[in-house]
């Protein structure tokens, strides 16, 4: 079934299928081109992002912006969007059954965007989408492809804020998308 964005965006605004949507301000369904190339999915909304209704504008968000600039883009080229629309109390891991309750919303965001490269941020991203065996150290920086579309698992934001070892491998993994991208716009 085709649907739109005003409907899924209804969809998820009604939304009770958890107890996530119980203790927060603002559902955060995602934002940016709808007709992007290139889609980042995080984890879930923090603190800003449930004050503001918006993915991505908290520390982390500032950092993925920064991040998203170094490949030659701006904000508003790419579609940002997170694995759970409402935010986790206490900004915990969202539980596998509150992640796939918020599944096929960002199923849905795949098949209205159709972005050809998706960079899932943290394990969280990477095992909603992937599958739970991917571990993020281990598998950052490896290109998945799965009917015609690129994924590649990184660093989240806010790791990368509370390591900064680890911005060397999120650079070297963004340099890796900005090439796949080259190579798809051929």
């Amino acid at each position: 079934m085709e649907v739109s964005w005003d409907s899924l965006n209804a969809q998820i605004a009604q939304c009770d299928k958890c107890g996530l949507c119980r203790q927060i301000h603002n559902k955060v369904p995602g934002q940016g081109d709808a007709n992007a190339d290139l889609m980042f999915i995080g984890e879930g909304p923090g603190a800003d992002e449930d004050l503001q209704g918006l993915a991505f504008v908290g520390a982390a968000g500032q950092l993925l912006t920064k991040m998203i600039a170094a490949i030659g883009l701006a904000r508003d080229q790419v579609y940002i969007c997170n694995v759970v629309k409402c935010r986790p109390p206490r900004n915990r891991t969202p539980e596998p059954e509150e992640a796939a309750a918020c599944l096929p919303y960002l199923r849905a965001q795949f098949a209205l965007v159709k972005p050809r490269v998706i960079v899932l941020l943290g394990a969280t991203a990477a095992r909603a989408v992937l599958g739970e065996s991917v571990r993020i150290t281990r598998d950052r920086g490896i290109w998945v492809e799965k009917k015609g579309v690129w994924f590649m698992p990184t660093y989240h934001p806010a790791a990368l804020l509370r390591d900064a070892a680890k911005k060397k491998d999120a650079w070297h993994d963004l340099q890796l998308v900005q090439q796949k991208l080259r190579e798809l716009q051929g």
